[in-house]
């Protein structure tokens, strides 16, 4: 029988070396996430009910969740490098209020696991920089969010469904995309912030996906949206992304644009203008200084270049 780490994180860990969002305490982290974690208890029962051998952890700092994830090792290698074992008797399950804490054990797992460039071993999969991560159980804490990760992709959401599913269920892999500021995106970015009326704050970058240019630097754009999932599509009222897909090795990304439509006879109106593109890997130059984001829900803010690219399958789910 299994043993199972249930992780939670305190209040702070899903920043993942971005600056926090408001929320409760300043981390971003809803104010009911803070209450006792019911549903980490009924978990816990569940699986010791189903003969797991279950022990829940609070971890408070990334100390804490490298210690965690230390248990899922492979045995030494010649190389000397840390790898996952893919024959573990040790399963673990993120209880997550958000998406940015997930991300935050992602993130511990990949520093983990990738090998530096000058030690790149033969047995890393070809276009990766990263072996097959550990799969993980998401247990989110949010009952009622219908726009989480865990619901766009169709995981079981209660306790009980959670148990059965890193007991019983099969390993869904996913794509991660990671970014040059040293960490990753499991849902999406959206590169852009908004004024105290809720408008948007026009901004000037070159976007680049691949070898296709959406922006050259001299438009105002409203929002950039970064997308491995389906969670960022839309933004203000606006559809951005034509459509998330995490298993499909590409990311996909959306500029909104205003541009000036001239009427014969009425003046002039301004139309929003979307452009689309998808490939292995997206930058973002900013022009003018400092542009705001949120990547995976965690607010941070960048003044240079910053670029995203796809692991394709790096990390995996219990699904049911």
């Amino acid at each position: 029988m299994y043993d199972v780490v249930l992780l939670s994180l305190a209040e702070g860990q899903d920043s993942g070396g971005d600056a926090c969002g408001a929320g409760c305490g300043g981390c971003g982290t809803p104010a009911t996430a803070c209450a006792p974690r019911v549903p980490v208890l009924r978990c816990a029962d569940a699986l010791t009910a189903a003969g797991a051998r279950v022990e829940t952890i609070t971890a408070a700092s990334d100390q804490e969740i490298d210690e965690v994830l230390a248990r899922l090792d492979g045995p030494a290698r010649p190389d000397g490098l840390a790898w996952p074992d893919a024959d573990s008797k040790t399963r673990l399950v993120v209880a997550s209020a958000t998406d940015g804490q997930l991300r935050a054990v992602v993130r511990r797992l990949v520093r983990r696991y990738a090998p530096p460039p000058s030690r790149r071993p033969g047995d890393l999969p070809t276009g990766r920089t990263v072996p097959d991560l550990p799969p993980l159980a998401i247990l989110p804490l949010d009952a009622g969010n219908t726009t989480d990760l865990a619901a766009q992709l169709g995981l079981p959401r209660t306790p009980e469904q959670v148990a059965a599913a890193v007991l019983n269920g099969p390993v869904r892999r996913l794509d991660l995309l990671r970014n040059d500021g040293g960490s990753v995106t499991v849902d999406g970015a959206l590169v852009g912030g908004m004024d105290d009326d809720g408008r948007a704050v026009p901004w000037r970058g070159r976007v680049e996906v691949d070898d296709a240019v959406l922006s050259d630097g001299d438009d105002p754009i409203l929002a950039c949206a970064i997308g491995n999932s389906a969670g960022y599509a839309e933004f203000a009222g606006m559809r951005l992304l034509a459509e998330g897909d995490a298993v499909d090795g590409q990311v996909e990304v959306a500029v909104a644009v205003p541009t000036i439509v001239k009427q014969r006879f009425r003046g002039s109106k301004v139309r929003i203008e979307v452009r689309r593109a998808r490939g292995r890997a997206v930058s973002v130059l900013p022009r003018d200084g400092e542009i705001q984001f949120l990547d995976d829900g965690v607010g941070g803010a960048m003044n240079r270049k910053r670029s995203w690219w796809t692991e394709a399958g790096a990390w995996a789910v219990y699904a049911s």
